[in-house]
C-alpha cells in the first residue's frame, strides 16, 4: 500500500510540474529558480537552460529546446531506455549484457565525460 501511495505522490507532484512548466516560461517568471553556478560565476553549467527547455519540449517545440540545452534534449532517449531497463522485472540475458554495455561502468565514464566537455564547450563558444 505505501508503494502505491508513493507513486501516486510522485505522479501527483510529476503532473503539477509538467503543468507549470508547460504554461510558465522560466525565463519569463520569477518564481523558477535559478542557476546557482552561474549566479555566483556568470558560466553555464551543464544543466543551465534545462528549465527553458523542458517548458519548450512540453509545448513540442524541439529546436527552442535544443537552443536552451541540446545536452538534455539529446540525453532523453538515453534516459527513457535506462528506465525501460530498470522496471523490467525479468529481463533476457542479452538485454542485460546490453543494459551494462550502456549503463555500465564505461559509459558512465563516457558520460562523465561528454557532460563535462559540453560544459567547457558551451563556456567557450558564449563567449
Amino acid at each position: 500500500m505505501n508503494n502505491i501511495l508513493k507513486w501516486c505522490a510522485i505522479i501527483f507532484v510529476g503532473i503539477i510540474l509538467a503543468g507549470l512548466y508547460k504554461t510558465y516560461n522560466p525565463i519569463e517568471s520569477n518564481f523558477f529558480p535559478k542557476c546557482p553556478f552561474k549566479v555566483v560565476t556568470g558560466l553555464k553549467c551543464p544543466g543551465c537552460g534545462s528549465q527553458r527547455a523542458v517548458h519548450h519540449l512540453l509545448n513540442f517545440d524541439i529546436l527552442k529546446a535544443a537552443e536552451q540545452n541540446v545536452l538534455l534534449v539529446l540525453s532523453l532517449p538515453y534516459i527513457l531506455l535506462g528506465l525501460t531497463f530498470d522496471s523490467l522485472k525479468n529481463p533476457s540475458e542479452s538485454l542485460v549484457v546490453w543494459r551494462n554495455r550502456l549503463f555500465g561502468y564505461r559509459a558512465i565514464i563516457i558520460v562523465l565525460v561528454v557532460v563535462i566537455g559540453f560544459w567547457i564547450v558551451r563556456n567557450i563558444v558564449s563567449i
